[in-house]
């Protein structure tokens, strides 16, 4: 597949919220179901997504978790990476987010934060974004990947 399905094109391709967007579908607030937070050793290609040093080891406080609407299924699977240079100050509070959608935290004052991003077609499975957020002058890596139940 080579373009996304016409019912998914204004959330792979939206520049706001992600969060706003899933809830307005739901009709509800998103839950948000964590499967991993800890500190990691990033890659080479998240080091070069966020703009750091690709030969140097990098660690990041990690959260992996599973976006749901409005039923039992996760529509969408999200991974943030928070470089530990970017988790000073306010943005401390980003290692403690539990069951907060990171949306509620980001887009709080500024519904339009500059970012760079990229697509993905993942195994021809799933499509997904990885976007770099500069949330307060830190760099944010947050990949979204769509999953099927989300499109059905």
């Amino acid at each position: 597949m080579t373009t996304p399905p016409t019912t998914l094109v204004p959330y792979l391709y939206s520049h706001g919220s992600l969060t706003t967007l899933l809830e307005q579908r739901a009709g509800q607030a998103l839950r948000v179901n964590v499967v991993r937070e800890s500190y990691q050793v990033i890659d080479f290609t998240t080091k070069k997504l966020l703009g750091l040093p690709v030969h140097r080891p990098t660690l990041a406080w990690v959260r992996e978790v599973g976006l749901y609407g409005n039923d039992d299924k996760a529509w969408v699977r999200a991974k943030s990476v928070f470089p530990l240079t970017s988790l000073v100050g306010n943005a401390k509070r980003l290692r403690h987010l539990k069951r907060t959608p990171i949306g509620y935290v980001m887009f709080k004052h500024n519904k339009n934060l500059p970012h760079t991003r990229t697509y993905f077609f993942d195994n021809n499975e799933h499509w997904g974004r990885n976007t770099v957020y500069d949330w307060q002058g830190r760099a944010v890596l947050v990949q979204e990947v769509f999953l099927t139940d989300f499109l059905n």
